[in-house]
């Protein structure tokens, strides 16, 4: 077979075909090949038509369709299955070749998948691609990791297809062995929350506000045209406009209140607690689809005494949606920050040199985080590259100042009604314990030194102490 595709896309699952399709639709000359021969077959014939693609039935072949340097991606399954593609191909390319893993890679395996096969001489790419079925097919946002070398020859091919806002391509490099794959990574776990916190308002707008499920879809729908404009509130409320065709009830009424989820929420959650990075918003997002799907033990408690939910007038139900928008943004503004701060805490344990303000623009558009406060946080680390919170930009922070009362009112009114925000809750918190001039942690201080003689460090001199709380007038000594 002749050398006649620019890259190469292996496992046409509905991303792997939709990622080719984009290519070819793109003027890429793209080779396809699956390990079922028939699935590459039907692509071919079913969309042959949008540009040239070149159908290889096996490894070999699909190889040699490749121009050189050899550009090949993984679109399959994360884990054993990427390992076992790239063991099939690795021996198969020679050196300077690239294989990029565009699935949902844990970013650690990256990291040892690129470190082995740089040692082969091949280049490793994880790449993390957002914006589901449909963007794969009409312009994802392309978070691209690995070597500079192998993104100046992928980069114009990945700007090429990604999503565009404003004339700017939606595909960065992120930074090299896993960044791709982390901060798509980060991404996801922002999605966990900004949905969470979504769902908390609208069991808020009906349970406290009487508002039907049609009427909270309007809701919705004026707030995607100001500044909770984005991908997620604006698809809310199609959601909840939705009647179900069987039943003539809201759709959102026939659904099992019992989330899914496929894992990159607990990763981002394990992998903050490894850096210690409080991102507490998508932690509880994470917990709460955890407990939603505890069918026996939220039957045990069930019925078990809560706070009173008495009606709302029409006036204050309307005073009481506008408090439910500002405790929503400003939640939303918090999870964004949780994740740009995970991100830079990853940066200084991994060595990665990463561009935050172009971690921000790819995000404005295809993937499923895209925002129009996205545009402003871009702005922000334009001005200032060491920004260290999103707060330190003037217009968040006159917002959160703006927000307060109705932030504090709609957590405690959701108390007294013994309605669950725990991402609500949790975003305030984390505002609060960094706001705080002093924290409790000084007696968990204490205690620990107590227990276990893990020594406490002092306000008033340098050093490490440790009181001997046992001993006679209870000295303490230093370190």
């Amino acid at each position: 077979m002749n050398a006649s595709a620019a890259i190469g896309v292996t496992g046409l699952g509905v991303m792997g075909r939709n990622l080719a399709r984009n290519l070819a639709r793109n003027g890429v000359a793209v080779a396809v090949h699956n390990r079922s021969a028939l699935r590459t077959r039907a692509l071919v014939e079913e969309y042959g038509h949008e540009g040239t693609f070149v159908a290889a039935e096996s490894p070999e072949e699909f190889v040699a369709a490749l121009e050189r340097p050899r550009r090949l991606i993984v679109m399959v399954q994360a884990g054993a299955a990427t390992d076992a593609v790239v063991e099939e191909f690795a021996p198969l390319l020679e050196p300077g070749d690239m294989i990029v893993d565009g699935g949902n890679a844990h970013f650690a395996d990256t990291r040892r998948r690129e470190a082995g096969l740089r040692a082969r001489g091949i280049h490793f790419v994880g790449t993390g691609i957002s914006g589901g079925e449909e963007g794969a097919l009409h312009g994802p946002s392309i978070m691209v990791g690995g070597s500079e070398e192998s993104y100046a020859v992928l980069g114009p091919l990945f700007e090429r297809i990604s999503a565009k806002v404003g004339g700017e391509p939606c595909a960065a490099h992120i930074g090299t062995d896993g960044a791709g794959h982390f901060v798509k990574m980060v991404h996801n776990g922002i999605e966990y929350a900004d949905m969470q916190l979504i769902a908390e308002a609208y069991d808020l707008l009906r349970q406290v506000a009487g508002y039907s499920p049609a009427e909270i879809a309007g809701v919705f729908r004026r707030w995607n045209e100001g500044r909770l404009g984005s991908y997620l509130v604006e698809i809310t409320a199609e959601v909840l406009a939705h009647t179900d065709r069987a039943t003539g009830v809201p759709f959102v009424d026939i659904v099992a209140d019992a989330a899914g989820q496929k894992g990159t929420g607990r990763w981002t959650v394990q992998t903050a607690l490894d850096l210690a990075s409080p991102v507490t918003a998508v932690a509880q997002a994470t917990f709460a689809r955890a407990a939603s799907g505890q069918t026996e033990l939220r039957a045990a408690y069930r019925g078990l005494p809560g706070g009173t939910t008495p009606p709302l007038s029409r006036t204050e139900a309307e005073r009481f949606t506008s408090q439910v928008e500002h405790a929503l943004y400003a939640s939303k503004v918090v999870a964004y920050d949780q994740g740009w701060t995970m991100i830079q805490d990853a940066a200084a344990e991994y060595g990665w040199k990463i561009d935050l303000g172009s971690v921000a623009r790819i995000w404005r558009g295809g993937c499923i985080i895209r925002a129009a406060f996205l545009d402003r946080i871009r702005a922000a680390y334009a001005t200032d590259r060491e920004l260290v919170s999103l707060l330190g930009e003037m217009e968040f922070a006159m917002e959160i100042t703006d927000a307060q009362v109705p932030w504090r009112e709609t957590v405690a009114s959701a108390a007294r009604r013994g309605i669950p925000v725990p991402a609500i809750s949790a975003a305030l918190a984390h505002y609060d314990t960094l706001r705080a001039e002093r924290l409790p942690a000084a007696l968990l201080q204490g205690q620990r030194d107590y227990f276990g003689a893990h020594t406490y460090r002092r306000t008033d001199r340098p050093g490490a102490f440790h009181t001997h709380w046992a001993a006679p007038g209870r000295p303490e000594t230093s370190e």
